[in-house]
């Protein structure tokens, strides 16, 4: 199965928790929800789980649960639609372990669509509008003292995007002899764009990452993720690597770390992440409400399991507001370890010295 402009679209833009269930853009101040839109909500909720959740066996139980709730008087006396949506998400959560799978509620009008599942034209030049203005997502791109590169970027967008700024970083960290990729604000997003970045640090002949097994209707299709055989800049297979994560590195962004981790590529430094590994998309149920779906679930094809619900456990556990410093001191720790020319070594021991020094 090959991604769809929806995964790929709300898989960037979905937050990584604490998520605030009004949207970004919504007025603080709420309408009421009468009992007709409620009861049309939660049954198109239903619906969508059934024909769409990646676990078929827990849609069963959250519907069992979600009618359960609809006889009873609480639900027809929920007319706040805040405390609707957090009941929603209560009842969603006891019945699945999955981070990714949240209601939400929009106070202006979600934009209309030709399908509920599938992002309309108007939504498809926004996030292209957007995608161009973030730069597709890259923050920083910096050759740190000792020739350490650093590479900071805040979402996986699609490759066609991502491409350019991504070879641009790297045709400017050519001749760095370490990395540090930080991952600490990355809420995850396409992952073939997960893909892609990932090639940079492996050989031309493809490597295993990952699989996602997608949900089409009563079947469950595999799609293989490996690095590319070609990539536009240099490649970087030796370089030592070490990544930075935080809690709120999400999604893909955990993928990104965990194959680094289980193919022992690259050292991973900070605090758990997010612990999200189903990938989905935001379904639309009405004027006001939404849900992400997840309708795929990775495994890494080692571990054959994933990082839902634990995240990424780090190598080396560090505080994200100081673990740039602390990767950058392993760096060079490393390179100095690796140096055979003594004027080297020591211009990398001084280097150190200041990086331990400063603030």
């Amino acid at each position: 199965m090959t991604l769809t402009p929806l995964l790929a679209l709300f898989a960037v833009l979905a937050p990584v928790p604490p998520a605030p269930q009004v949207s970004a853009s919504a007025p603080p101040s709420s309408s009421n929800v009468d009992k007709a839109t409620r009861t049309a909500t939660v049954e198109t909720l239903i619906k969508e789980m059934n024909e769409r959740y990646v676990l078929p066996d827990a849609a069963k139980t959250i519907e069992g649960s979600l009618r359960k709730w609809m006889s009873e008087e609480s639900f027809a006396s929920l007319d706040d639609p805040l405390a609707f949506s957090a009941k929603v998400n209560e009842i969603l959560k006891s019945g699945a372990t999955d981070a990714h799978l949240r209601f939400r509620y929009s106070a202006s009008s979600l934009p209309k669509r030709e399908r509920p599942t599938e992002p309309s034209s108007d939504e498809l030049r926004r996030y292209a509008e957007q995608t161009r203005y973030a730069n597709a997502n890259f923050e920083k791109v910096e050759r740190l003292p000792g020739n350490v590169g650093y590479v900071r970027f805040g979402g996986f967008a699609d490759p066609k995007d991502m491409e350019r700024p991504l070879e641009g970083a790297m045709r400017f960290l050519a001749n760095a002899d370490a990395f540090i990729v930080d991952l600490r604000g990355n809420g995850g997003g396409d992952p073939a764009g997960v893909r892609l970045f990932c090639s940079y640090f492996f050989e031309a002949k493809p490597v295993h990452l990952n699989d996602i097994f997608f949900r089409n209707g009563a079947k469950v299709e595999k799609q293989e993720f490996w690095t590319l055989k070609k990539v536009a800049g240099p490649r970087f297979p030796n370089a030592p690597l070490f990544v930075l994560t935080s809690k709120r590195t999400g999604s893909g962004a955990e993928e990104c770390a965990y194959n680094f981790q289980q193919l022992k590529r690259g050292t991973i430094i900070g605090e758990p992440t997010w612990g999200g590994a189903n990938p989905g998309g935001m379904v639309r149920l009405g004027d006001h409400f939404a849900c992400f779906i997840p309708v795929g679930r990775a495994q890494n094809p080692y571990t054959k399991t994933n990082w839902e619900g634990t995240g990424v456990l780090p190598d080396v556990k560090a505080d994200p507001t100081t673990s740039l410093k602390d990767a950058h001191v392993m760096a060079l720790k490393k390179l100095i370890a690796d140096s055979k020319d003594a004027e080297r070594k020591r211009l990398l021991e001084q280097v150190l010295e200041e990086t331990v020094k400063g603030a």
